[in-house]
């Protein structure tokens, strides 16, 4: 690095962009300290809640929710299904589509699992004035936009 390259840490958003990161992680560490007790992970809570919102959703278009591989969610889903949390069942118009359902204990898990995760929220959030809560949400929604804009120049034939 030379004398006139500027370090990460002299950058102005630098602070704002690490502490997001930060918060994110620890706030994944803690959600998975707090979900132990039922035996899941924060991974698993994203499959329970979209399936809850989302009843019958195809495994590709509950990963493309949760903006990741497939393969990422066909590892996961069998351990989902042997632990009868969820079932899957063939589309009846396209054979090839599998479709997602909760199972009632997967039902039960979910909203045990949504009461902890809401508890932690208001726990963390709880001094924060809703209108900043908002705004931060909003802040947040323009840098996913911008973040979901590079990746998608990343996969256009170029």
């Amino acid at each position: 690095m030379n004398k006139n390259q500027s370090l990460p840490w002299d950058h102005p958003r630098f602070k704002s962009w690490i502490t997001v990161a930060r918060a994110c992680q620890l706030m994944q560490t803690v959600l998975t300290r707090e979900l132990a007790p039922l035996d899941i992970k924060p991974p698993h809570l994203d499959i329970l809640i979209n399936l809850y919102r989302f009843e019958a959703i195809s495994q590709q278009e509950l990963a493309r929710k949760l903006l990741v591989g497939r393969s990422n969610i066909s590892m996961t889903l069998p351990q989902m299904e042997k632990r009868g949390l969820i079932e899957r069942r063939g589309d009846k118009r396209d054979k090839r589509v599998l479709r997602l359902f909760l199972t009632e204990e997967g039902r039960r898990i979910t909203v045990e699992a949504m009461s902890i995760q809401t508890a932690l929220i208001d726990r963390i959030l709880s001094a924060t004035p809703i209108e900043q809560c908002l705004a931060i949400a909003e802040d947040m929604e323009r840098v996913v936009g911008a973040l979901q804009a590079e990746i998608v120049e990343d996969a256009e034939p170029g």
